[in-house]
């Protein structure tokens, strides 16, 4: 990975809810293009688009049925194009996602397959007479039976979504060469959907578990890998990152790892299971600090120790949004705001911003099981009334957990539909776009926005950013999560208060070496001397030796 993708920040654009160009109840590719200066003046370096490829819209195209078309609903191959060169034109780099653990049932390797067990494409997807007690990410069974043909199919997530079979070498040269089709036209980098999943325990075991140790970080997964740098990353100065689902630090450092050849940076998800009581999703718990602090700390040294390289995020589509899980979205929206700004950026590792994030969005308040849309959380809130949640209890977990949280258009402005469309989007505005938008942001200097804005700069103008070690200085304390970044010549100090309480804090002797300057660089607060940490209170601190 070169060096200054190292110090780049990736801007996450999910383009369902992004902008319509074309004021329809979906954004598309010209939406992001008319929004393409706003990005600039933000700093980004590169921007994630989630699918939008031809799809029937199962798993919002995650679900591909074409991958090289693009769905209507989006535009054209020509939008893209041009979205392309006016992202380069103003030194963006367009990152693709690509899902290539499954595909659409009703994709045409799908429809070939399941014409009989002779046919060329069978061996394309993972087929059994008798299905094993593996469990669907989505919830139930991770088989389905196919009447045409007679036998089950896997599928780790939607019934919809086939899983492909890694193990046959024309599935992987299949999948090459579409890669090589888009690196070709010019994209910058790729994002690799749940890409540690891909090789699967050819015994197709099964215990008392669901299934996922036996597919998770498969036997031939780093094999595979190294074979799509070889066939597809080799020689070309790409961004990739993989989403690593239930996945370990080692492996993490292996995917990442430069001289092993596979790719640049990984997705962990370990920080964001820290308020699922007894590691389930569905359920509802309070946020456990400590372990909370335990895992970031245990990934940024772990990633640092062996070579590997992190991607830093707080949200992302399938994620509620960070100001209501771990902020407060309410009195105190802009300092936790900025506060878990902060405390991300000045991590080591490649910062990701997922779009509103940047401005301070927050969950909308899902009152009603109708305003959602996700085939994820419908199924869990049908899952939850079979378990005997009152309706209104199945809500609140639906409210607080679900991946719509996410997926509300992009708040614009405080006109109609938050200045997203002209058209009723496909998903409701979020109630709060009156006062939280981009365009409020942009004229007030202390915005969300404008912090977010600074800490871009910070972290291309600091090499401890990129290059500083890290250590924990409060590591059992309730509230604050304090911690350094030391490289040769600078040292990065983070103070984060995850609090609505006020708090005393002081650094001790010998955090910064003596004689060394300390200079604060960026704060949610104005300046004060007294020790005294206010709610969500939030400071970036350099220390550097004086200067000769």
């Amino acid at each position: 990975m070169r060096k200054d993708m190292k110090q780049a920040v990736v801007y996450q654009i999910y383009p369902k809810s992004f902008s319509s160009h074309r004021n329809q109840a979906t954004g598309d590719l010209l939406g992001v293009e008319d929004r393409l200066n706003y990005l600039a003046w933000l700093g980004v370096d590169y921007l994630w688009l989630t699918p939008f490829y031809r799809s029937p819209q199962h798993d919002n195209g995650y679900d591909v049925s074409d991958y090289y078309s693009i769905d209507p609903a989006y535009g054209s191959m020509r939008d893209f194009e041009r979205l392309l060169a006016e992202a380069k034109r103003r030194g963006i780099g367009v990152m693709l996602d690509i899902v290539v653990n499954h595909t659409s049932t009703e994709h045409e390797w799908f429809r070939q397959a399941r014409q009989g067990r002779d046919n060329p494409y069978r061996d394309f997807y993972i087929w059994r007479d008798a299905p094993n007690n593996w469990q669907s990410k989505f919830g139930g069974s991770a088989w389905e039976y196919d009447a045409h043909s007679g036998q089950y199919y896997l599928h780790l997530f939607d019934k919809t979504q086939a899983d492909l079979n890694w193990d046959n070498p024309r599935v992987r040269q299949a999948v090459f060469e579409m890669m090589r089709f888009w690196r070709d036209k010019g994209v910058a980098g790729f994002r690799l959907d749940v890409i540690n999943l891909i090789s699967k325990d050819p015994a197709f075991s099964e215990d008392d578990s669901d299934g996922r140790h036996f597919y998770t970080d498969g036997p031939r997964v780093h094999e595979y890998l190294q074979e799509m740098h070889r066939e597809v990353f080799a020689g070309h100065e790409l961004l990739t990152v993989g989403e690593m689902s239930s996945t370990s630090l080692a492996h993490c450092v292996d995917y990442s790892r430069p001289d092993r050849r596979e790719l640049a940076m990984t997705f962990n998800f370990h920080h964001l299971k820290a308020d699922y009581p007894d590691g389930r999703k569905w359920r509802l718990g309070e946020l456990d600090f400590i372990a909370f602090k335990r895992i970031l700390s245990d990934w940024q040294q772990g990633m640092h120790a062996g070579g590997g390289w992190n991607a830093l995020f707080w949200c992302n589509h399938d994620q509620p949004r960070a100001l209501s899980r771990f902020g407060d979205d309410g009195e105190c929206r802009r300092q936790s705001a900025k506060m878990l700004a902060t405390a991300l950026h000045g991590l080591q590792g490649t910062p990701y911003i997922y779009q509103g994030e940047e401005i301070g969005m927050a969950n909308p308040g899902f009152a009603d099981i109708g305003q959602l849309r996700d085939v994820e959380s419908l199924n869990a809130y049908r899952q939850l009334l079979a378990d005997g949640f009152a309706d209104a209890e199945a809500m609140e977990v639906i409210r607080r957990r679900s991946r719509d949280n996410a997926r509300t258009p992009m708040q614009w402005d405080d006109g109609a539909n938050a200045g997203f469309s002209a058209a009723e989007p496909w998903i409701g505005v979020a109630p709060d776009a009156g006062m939280v938008n981009v365009a409020a942001a942009i004229g007030d200097r202390d915005s969300v926005l404008h912090h977010y804005r600074a800490l871009i700069a910070l972290r291309k103008q600091y090499p401890a950013f990129a290059d500083g070690d890290y250590r924990c200085l409060t590591p059992e304390h309730p509230s604050l999560w304090v911690y350094a970044r030391a490289a040769r010549d600078e040292m990065l100090i983070v103070v984060s208060h995850f609090g609505d309480d006020s708090v005393r804090y002081r650094l001790q002797e010998g955090t910064v070496p003596s004689g060394w300057r300390l200079e604060l660089l960026l704060s949610n607060y104005p300046p004060s001397s007294d020790g005294q940490l206010r709610p969500w209170h939030s400071l970036l601190y350099r220390a550097a030796p004086p200067a000769r």
